[in-house]
């Protein structure tokens, strides 16, 4: 996300997705929307994962997942939202609601049972089970 400069997240998130047997690239904190752009045409990956700590995560996510969706290569890639959306903390069922109307897959706020999905949404996408993770 443009305006996140937090490191730690994408750190723990790529080792996570790595220990699920997936190849991770890590664009790294204050990615312009464009450089993902061009990432994910390149690349053409099988999930993109957006990650937010600051609390800008469900503004900068809807235009993020504009772009990507305005684009016809990308328009069908699958592409999730997590971490801290809001500057609250526990995103609202309409901010969620919002950004999966507006092109996410899959939404994962800040709350310890929003991890335990997106883990498992992983773990579904590898075939492997979550209790393998613990």
């Amino acid at each position: 996300m443009a305006s996140d400069a937090h490191t730690w997240n994408l750190v723990f998130l790529q080792l996570l997705i790595e220990e699920l047997g997936f190849d991770v690239v890590n664009l790294g904190a204050t990615v312009p929307d464009e450089m993902l752009l061009e990432e994910c045409r390149e690349r053409d990956p099988h999930l993109v994962v957006l990650s937010s700590v600051n609390g800008h995560g469900y503004h900068e996510g809807l235009r993020v997942i504009e772009s990507l969706r305005g684009e016809a290569g990308l328009a069908g890639l699958p592409v999730v939202i997590g971490g801290k959306l809001g500057i609250t903390g526990g995103e609202s069922a309409e901010h969620i609601d919002d950004l999966l109307s507006a092109g996410f897959d899959a939404v994962f706020d800040d709350r310890p049972e929003a991890a335990m999905a997106f883990v498992g949404m992983l773990g579904r996408l590898s075939g492997r089970q979550v209790h393998e993770l613990r």
